[in-house]
């Protein structure tokens, strides 16, 4: 039954994104990533990860990019070929260029292209508010805290080694905390409509959440769709502008149904000569920024 009301349309496709990959067989998972292949060398494989499907599995999690990489390999190859390996990871809501190794030896290769920060990453966010100033680099380390509130849990959290000083105003430096992992994202604004910006985002470190925590904590414009961060001491769902709500034809009572718009556009990768891969923004994405009138630039 697909609903006549447009509006009602939109919020079924955007309710259904989570589930869809889910339900559906691992062969069928395997054959919806090799359709995603969007390069493929005798090292690599690499597709277009699609929206709310994990790298690993876990609690109530019945499919996961890991779990099919033998399938994955044999489609690809042949019946004798050997499973495919992970070499990153990129968060279930994240979509977009994930490189997979063909060879244990591969995947060692670049994985630690990554750790030494060779692999240069762009991602493309639509967030919520206006980045000042428009174009920076967020260096503020990133540590995991618990959540006291009435549900207990745990987020990723700005660890600053700086703060003000309530009696003058200065700012003065603080111990680090231990725990804390150095955190770095360049950005810049490509777009500005209807309260929201679709950002370029370029993270220099690879800390867990650390775009999400950065632009939410640090710059305080939060990732349209990221219910998760958009507060700090209770889980619920992001409040939106009154003007983005209307744009996205949404009430505040279904905020709760819309996606991360967090995703991984670029990636270049060292590897003998230069590799560049470049996937774009999946259907939602591109129907938010329609409707935000948020315009795409032109590569």
């Amino acid at each position: 039954q697909i609903p006549k009301d447009p509006r009602q349309r939109w919020l079924r496709e955007l309710t259904a994104l989570s589930q869809q990959l889910q339900q559906v067989h691992p062969n069928v998972l395997a054959k919806i990533l090799k359709e995603r292949t969007v390069y493929q060398n005798e090292e690599i494989v690499v597709i277009d990860k699609p929206y709310g499907l994990p790298v690993h599995g876990g609690p109530g999690i019945k499919n996961c990019i890991a779990d099919v990489l033998p399938i994955l390999a044999k489609m690809l190859e042949n019946m004798k070929a050997d499973p495919l390996h992970l070499c990153h990871r990129l968060d279930k809501e994240t979509t977009g260029v994930m490189v997979l190794a063909r060879s244990k030896e591969a995947a060692e290769k670049i994985r630690l292209l990554f750790k030494t920060r060779q692999v240069e990453k762009i991602y493309w966010a639509v967030v919520l508010g206006d980045p000042d100033p428009v174009e920076g680099v967020v260096e503020i380390p990133i540590v995991e805290k618990e959540v006291q509130s009435h549900q207990s849990h745990y987020k990723m959290t700005l660890a600053p080694n700086y703060r003000l000083c309530p009696e003058d105003g200065k700012v003065v430096k603080i111990r680090r905390n231990r725990n804390a992992e150095g955190a770095v994202t360049r950005y810049r604004r490509l777009a500005a409509a209807s309260a929201c910006s679709l950002l370029e985002l370029q993270p220099i470190t690879g800390v867990k959440h650390q775009i999400r925590v950065h632009l939410a904590y640090g710059l305080g414009c939060p990732i349209l769709g990221d219910h998760k961060y958009s507060h700090w001491s209770k889980l619920a769902p992001q409040k939106l502008p009154e003007l983005t709500l209307r744009r996205l034809k949404l009430e505040q009572s279904k905020a709760r149904h819309l996606p991360l718009h967090l995703h991984a556009h670029r990636l270049c990768l060292p590897l003998g000569q230069p590799l560049d891969f470049v996937c774009k923004p999946p259907l939602f994405f591109q129907k938010t920024l329609r409707k935000l009138e948020l315009d795409i630039p032109k590569d």
